[in-house]
């Protein structure tokens, strides 16, 4: 089969190699009906060691079933399945408290091990806790829309649910969000549909901020750093904001959050950080009574829920996806993705 190889910074290559096979009675296989790439992918295309071995790359798919060990009961070969980010038995404590991403059995896509998802095969561990059927969609005859709202459902939607979950969105509030990538308008979608008032975008790329003023924004603000907490803090009346969703990661972007959220609020942390110490002394959090929360999200946790809302046309978060491109070409998808040429790059084997 063909896949995704990472051999180091800016290098990305489509390769053959052997296909999956079931290493587990647990495990299925899943052919790639669309795969994509993730901003979290940029961070190892940015700074990854060279090595004469490639690293297998990819956490995001929808496929169909082709496979199953002999344990596997909740799947079947031909079901139409979306894949989480990391794969969960979904049984264990941590994942029947709703934190699948801490499952004790689970692990992560994108090892020599495991393997990634960027490829025209997939084998998915603990299969029954780690794909979900989609009822009655077949993907052979849907549309692109579709199968990219789908698609989101693997990672980047569910990622900016997530950080509205944990941040406690409620209806009538003021929400902040944090960056205008792929992650950052979901999150705006889904602080809309968890009934926030007025939610503010804090990113400066025209065309993603219009998309995030139809995903549900009341204001967009361009500018960074003081000036951009200023900014907020003016259309907050000097309040702040109860929610702020930070979906960046770097340091500046927390300085952001902790800046404009007000007495009592919580920032939401879904960028994967990019620092090891974040300030929370009194002038950060200590002082404003404020909260941190967010990490991994459980996107399993949220996907029969999601799946009904997208197949009912409630939310239509595919629209993230502005480009699909062969597999052949994914390192092209890396390059419009890390040159902002692109938003969001779907590949289809």
């Amino acid at each position: 089969m063909r896949a995704t190889l990472m051999y180091g910074a800016g290098d990305v290559r489509i390769e053959t190699v052997p296909d999956p096979v079931l290493q587990q009675p647990t495990d299925a296989i899943v052919r790639v009906v669309r795969a994509c790439v993730c901003g979290s992918d940029l961070h190892p295309y940015h700074s990854m060691p060279g090595s004469a071995q490639g690293n297998p790359m990819g956490h995001e798919l929808i496929g169909v079933v082709e496979e199953t060990g002999s344990a596997v009961t909740n799947v079947r070969k031909g079901d139409f399945v979306i894949a989480p980010f990391a794969f969960s038995d979904n049984t264990c404590v941590f994942c029947r408290e709703g934190f699948q991403t801490s499952c004790v059995h689970g692990g992560w896509y994108g090892s020599p091990e495991t393997g990634g998802l960027q490829a025209e095969l997939a084998r998915i561990p603990l299969a029954d806790g780690s794909l979900v059927v989609v009822p009655d969609v077949d993907p052979a005859t849907a549309d692109e829309g579709l199968l990219n709202s789908l698609l989101t459902l693997s990672d980047v939607y569910l990622t900016g649910y997530h950080a509205a979950h944990m941040a406690q969105v409620q209806p009538g509030q003021i929400v902040t969000v944090i960056g205008d990538g792929a992650v950052g308008l979901s999150a705006v979608l889904a602080a809309k549909q968890l009934g926030a008032e007025r939610i503010i975008l804090m990113g400066r790329h025209a065309a993603r901020t219009d998309l995030g003023r139809e995903f549900g924004a009341t204001d967009v603000v361009a500018e960074r750093g003081a000036e951009g907490i200023s900014k907020v803090m003016d259309l907050t009346g000097g309040e702040g904001s109860h929610a702020v969703l930070e979906a960046v990661g770097h340091m500046p972007a927390y300085e952001q959050a902790y800046g404009v959220v007000r007495p009592g609020g919580i920032i939401s942390r879904v960028g994967v950080p990019q620092y090891e110490d974040a300030p929370v002394g009194f002038g950060s959090l200590f002082g404003k009574n404020a909260r941190l929360a967010g990490g991994p999200a459980p996107v399993r946790a949220y996907q029969e829920a999601a799946i009904t809302q997208v197949l009912a046309g409630e939310i239509n978060p595919g629209k993230v996806f502005d480009a699909t491109l062969p597999l052949e070409d994914v390192a092209e998808a890396y390059r419009l993705m890390d040159s902002r040429e692109s938003l969001k790059v779907a590949l289809r084997p």
